[in-house]
């Protein structure tokens, strides 16, 4: 390119979808920057949603959301190989509560054979109770569907992120997009607008990826695209302890209705219980208050479907907010204004599932669009130094609380050094997170990172010790009460979940 500010692909966006498109680009010898307003990757939906890896056959044959999930599901267990950033097939069901709901199992089932699934079979009530004795005992049936799984989003999109990175993708992060200015010519350079930190940039780029999750609708109307059409659906979870997960061996749904796929039962990646979310409209992209009315709805309904939780074990709630578009499906195409423009906007459920078509989809329209990627790149056109490996920063250990408490008592710089006692993360650990080559100025950012606070007692040991990690490997003060957990938003916590 002709000047430091100039690229061949801007993606805006650093979510799920948006780091997966620049690890793919950066295969390529193209220039790449992704640009994210907060101050760390996968901060909006991709921080907040179950983790679950649909199996594909809930979508609508023909739209989008029911073409890609599918090819989406069968590409995670090379991602995992290849990034280590947590995910596992546990299967799924899908729960008939009563016999009524025995034709909408076969429906769904008919519905996954026209995308494509081929590990599907329809459960009597024995064959259900056999495989997770936790379940209603009034269940009638169940689909069950072998390739479903569970994986951590916000450490896929981080290890995205730290791949590309390495591979020569530019990341700027707290950088948000204020204009997006049109050539005359479609074949020349649209011009970006950033606010980065202490100054504004004017970056020039011939694509503009939008994957800009619930900012993807203003980022269209800057160039004058008004047919991004966007509203917030907000859904509220439960979390409960670690090992809680243990006592469900599936992703347990139940039936379908016109609001989504109703609140599911399932271990999260790391072994915590969860359950929800519910679906409603959010007030605004900044809602991610829980409230007790929801979270006793969630209760009641989970109980549906297992009486297997104590909600002494609980450790927090939690909401996010899933961009829904006007059409119901994913919007992924070049924008009718600028062809150079491509929307990857309304990535609601299956959206992370469905993350590794949605970016070759996204390949397959920079190289009609004339860049020399995917299909449309040759030998020469090739990173010759790409490397698809990234190494993992959580290391399994299971130590007692004794051995926990004991290293905890090391000196601060001896890598050995249990920081979390609950997660048992060790200073080494910490220290690794710090030097992925993405900036981590925050508690919270190691959190995602190492689960550093995110145990029983949610960093009220460790959030001050491993504040004091950062500050002595980059020597920035992190602002006290900076983190998520303690930033205002209104949670409903243990004294009330216990008073419900």
């Amino acid at each position: 390119m002709s000047s430091k500010n100039d690229y061949d692909v801007v993606i805006i966006g650093g979510g799920v979808v948006g780091t997966m498109v620049a690890r793919e680009l950066s295969r390529y010898r193209c220039r790449v920057l992704l640009t994210e307003a907060q101050n760390d990757l996968s901060m909006g939906a991709s921080k907040a949603n179950s983790g679950i890896i649909h199996g594909g056959y809930a979508e609508a044959p023909g739209s989008l959301r029911g073409r890609l999930c599918y090819p989406g599901r069968k590409a995670f267990p090379d991602l995992e190989d290849e990034l280590q950033f947590g995910y596992r097939r546990t299967g799924s069901l899908v729960l008939a509560l009563s016999r009524d709901d025995l034709p909408g199992l076969e429906d769904l089932a008919r519905q996954g054979r026209e995308n494509g699934l081929t590990d599907l079979e329809i459960l009597t009530r024995e064959q259900v109770l056999s495989r997770e004795p936790e379940v209603n005992p009034q269940v009638a049936g169940a689909l069950y569907c072998a390739g479903a799984g569970v994986a951590s989003p916000y450490e896929l999109a981080i290890a995205l992120g730290e791949n590309a990175r390495a591979n020569g993708v530019e990341i700027l992060l707290n950088s948000e997009v204020t204009a997006l200015e049109l050539p005359q010519d479609t074949r020349g350079l649209m011009t970006l607008t950033v606010n980065t930190p202490g100054r504004t940039r004017r970056i020039r780029s011939r694509f503009v990826v939008n994957a800009a999750g619930l900012g993807a609708q203003e980022i269209a109307l800057m160039a004058g695209d008004g047919e991004v059409q966007l509203t917030g659906r907000k859904g509220q979870y439960i979390l409960f302890a670690k090992d809680t997960g243990k006592a469900i061996r599936h992703v347990l749904f139940q039936m379908p209705g016109p609001r989504g796929k109703g609140v599911l039962v399932t271990s999260t990646y790391h072994g915590n219980l969860m359950i929800g979310p519910d679906a409603q409209e959010a007030a605004g992209p900044g809602d991610t208050a829980t409230d007790t009315r929801s979270i006793r709805d969630i209760l009641e309904r989970a109980r549906l479907t297992t009486r297997a939780f104590n909600t002494k074990q609980f450790i927090r709630t939690f909401s996010g907010i899933r961009a829904v578009a006007s059409t119901g499906d994913f919007i992924i195409r070049p924008s009718r204004i600028h062809p150079g423009l491509v929307h990857a906007a309304g990535i609601q459920s299956p959206g992370l599932t469905a993350s590794p078509a949605i970016t070759r989809l996204i390949l397959e329209i920079l190289a009609d669009q004339g860049l020399a990627v995917g299909p449309a790149a040759r030998p020469g056109d090739m990173n010759p130094d790409f490397e698809p490996r990234r190494r993992g920063i959580i290391q399994p250990k299971n130590l007692t609380m004794k051995q926990a408490m004991d290293l905890t008592k090391l000196e601060p710089g001896n890598p050995r050094r249990i920081v979390c006692r609950c997660e048992q993360v060790t200073e080494a650990e910490i220290v690794d997170a710090l030097s992925r080559g993405l900036p981590v100025l925050t508690t919270d950012g190691v959190k995602r990172r190492t689960r550093a606070g995110m145990g029983w007692c949610q960093g009220s040991f460790c959030r001050s010790r491993v504040a004091e990690v950062i500050e002595r490997c980059t020597g920035i003060e992190v602002p006290p009460g900076e983190d998520v957990e303690h930033s205002g938003i209104t949670r409903v916590g243990k004294v009330d979940l216990l008073d419900l």
